[in-house]
């Protein structure tokens, strides 16, 4: 099964783009459109509405920004002056708003675009005054921050607005944002291009579709569960007790690769990375409860390579750009197929090769099963096997983490139920080494 991301025979002049924006696209190393961007870029170029079906790492952040670039330099070429407020873009998660700014900023380098992003966790009256100030040609935000900002900053609208684009709607969709976008569509101009993009057309994506677009050519660029050929699946499968130390295992036999691990909760990111630190591993987390700051720092750590591993729940397993992912791992069984899919898409991306390895239990086989059925109807993961002895070895190191690891969270002010929870899987590690080899105690 291979998705279809790879790059096509056209170039991006092939497209109909202006010298400008191919130029911009070569400094960025992007040699070829993908599938997505192919296919949408042209339609876009009409003045179409569009519906973009696409996958995570498929290039659609590339089909939406282009073209909107290209119109935005042919409506300053006819005005003689460039209009802010041209384009607006709706993202689910700050970091994918961010991300996507960073974009439009590349492309648009050598055409003097201005852009900025509006999230929570940052001052409002700070984004007002750069608003004022920089009279952005672009404005990518989160919904209920850009509705807040409808509603309360003085001078502020978008009645000038010509493009708006939804990015991940299905996310937008899941995560109560519906009555921000109804407050952003009533304060937008009617006579607009919309964009829509998602993984996913739920039904409530559909209804979207029928409020906001006119219209729209559908595009779809993958398959609605896709594994690229370059990714290597593969378990382990071990009793619940253990599953830290073959996370341990498993991290330090792929020493110095870059590795993304999935927890189920927030809490788990930041226990778990601190106790692989404690054992010698660069771990660092990230998750919903970490404030803005903290979050894009600890994204920017992994990306430039001071921490190895990142230690994430699922708000990192969509939309965030790392290229260089070299193995996912899943620490928790995801409870649905597409957020497995979404996990293991981290990783061999752009023609390179990776590895998504899961940890699975006693009561992860339903679940598990299902996600074979969603790759294909006779599919079956790879069962890895590992040196039991071996595993078992690290249990008193990965023990003793653990209980620092513990100690330094409550002197924090840490969770008391998740100390407890945690006493309790020390007590099934010892009563499963007893087991299995009584020579192994903890001293």
């Amino acid at each position: 099964m291979a998705e279809d991301k790879q790059e096509t025979e056209k170039t991006f002049a092939d497209l109909g783009l202006c010298k400008e924006l191919v130029e911009a696209c070569e400094n960025l190393g992007w040699k070829k459109p993908t599938k997505i961007q192919e296919e949408a870029i042209p339609y876009a170029l009409q003045g179409k509405d569009l519906i973009g079906v696409a996958a995570t790492g498929s290039g659609k952040t590339g089909a939406f920004v282009l073209p909107t670039l290209e119109a935005l330099l042919k409506d300053s070429q006819e005005r003689k002056s460039v209009q802010p407020f041209f384009v607006c873009v709706l993202s689910p998660t700050r970091e994918l708003a961010i991300q996507i700014a960073e974009q439009f900023e590349a492309l648009g380098s050598g055409i003097g675009v201005r852009c900025v992003v509006l999230v929570g966790g940052e001052d409002m009256l700070q984004q007002s005054i750069v608003l004022a100030k920089k009279r952005p040609h672009v404005i990518v935000g989160t919904p209920g921050r850009l509705a807040d900002h409808l509603s309360n900053t003085k001078g502020f609208s978008l009645h000038a607005l010509k493009y708006l684009i939804l990015d991940e709607a299905d996310r937008l969709l899941s995560m109560d944002f519906e009555k921000s976008l109804d407050e952003i569509l009533k304060a937008i101009p009617r006579n607009r291009r919309t964009y829509l993009f998602s993984a996913t057309m739920t039904n409530k994506v559909k209804k979207l579709q029928r409020a906001c677009l006119r219209n729209p050519v559908k595009i779809e660029a993958a398959f609605k569960y896709s594994i690229v050929d370059t990714l290597e699946q593969g378990f382990y499968f071990m009793p619940a007790a253990l599953k830290d130390c073959y996370l341990v295992h498993v991290l330090s036999s792929k020493k110095g690769a870059t590795s993304m691990v999935f927890t189920r909760t927030c809490r788990e990111t930041d226990f778990l990375a601190l106790v692989l630190r404690k054992l010698g591993l660069g771990a660092i987390p990230i998750n919903g409860q970490m404030s803005q700051s903290n979050r894009l720092g600890a994204l920017n750590k992994f990306k430039a390579g001071e921490f190895n591993i990142l230690i994430c729940t699922d708000v990192a397993s969509r939309g965030l750009d790392i290229l260089s992912v070299d193995v996912v791992v899943n620490y928790n069984i995801p409870t649905n197929a597409k957020d497995y899919f979404h996990r293991v898409g981290r990783t061999a991306r752009a023609g390179r090769s990776g590895l998504a390895i899961s940890l699975v239990n006693q009561f992860d086989i339903g679940p598990f099963k299902q996600i074979e059925k969603h790759i294909g109807d006779d599919f079956k993961i790879p069962k890895y096997t590992a040196n039991e002895d071996e595993v078992l070895l690290l249990a008193e190191r990965v023990t003793e983490a653990k209980r620092i690891s513990r100690k330094s969270i409550q002197e924090g002010g840490g969770n008391k139920r998740t100390d407890r929870l945690d006493d309790e899987d020390e007590e099934d590690i010892e009563k499963y080494l007893g087991i299995k080899n009584k020579k192994l105690r903890r001293k």
